[in-house]
């Protein structure tokens, strides 16, 4: 990759963890309020109230998780990888619950930027991956490699 192929991928993991920062942060402050305009009921269970606070803490940790990747996105291919995985079982339990009738249609902004989101960073951990024959190579020898100082 190069200097300016790195800046791209910075570029796009630092609006990754801003937009994980917008969606976490009101999230975790004011659960009852966000869960409200998603799914347009009230959250008043003070156990609920916790572990969906919870929930949107974890998507704060995608923020800190992306802002170490924006620094050297060849390196920390882990956590793209990881970080796909839980945004795309997030959109589809959005999408289940929008299907049941349990949530807004603001579950889509969601949705959708998480989408947007997954294609660009996929993006990146499909290119620091590959072999030099094109294929994928998930070894813990391959990742060594490429975390090594």
């Amino acid at each position: 990759m190069d200097g300016t192929q790195r800046r791209l991928w910075s570029l796009v993991f630092v609006t990754a963890a801003l937009w994980n920062l917008a969606g976490g942060l009101p999230g975790y402050l004011a659960p009852s309020w966000v869960f409200h305009a998603l799914f347009d009921r009230a959250l008043s269970d003070p156990l609920l109230t916790s572990i969906y606070r919870g929930a949107w803490g974890t998507t704060f940790l995608y923020f800190v998780g992306y802002l170490i990747v924006a620094r050297d996105p060849e390196r920390h291919t882990g956590i793209v990888l990881l970080g796909t995985i839980g945004k795309v079982f997030f959109a589809i339990n959005l999408l289940s619950l929008y299907a049941h009738g349990l949530a807004t249609d603001l579950v889509f902004v969601v949705v959708v930027a998480t989408a947007c989101s997954r294609r660009c960073s996929s993006g990146t951990c499909s290119r620091c991956v590959r072999t030099e024959k094109g294929s994928f190579d998930f070894s813990p020898d391959h990742f060594a490699a490429r975390t090594e100082v």
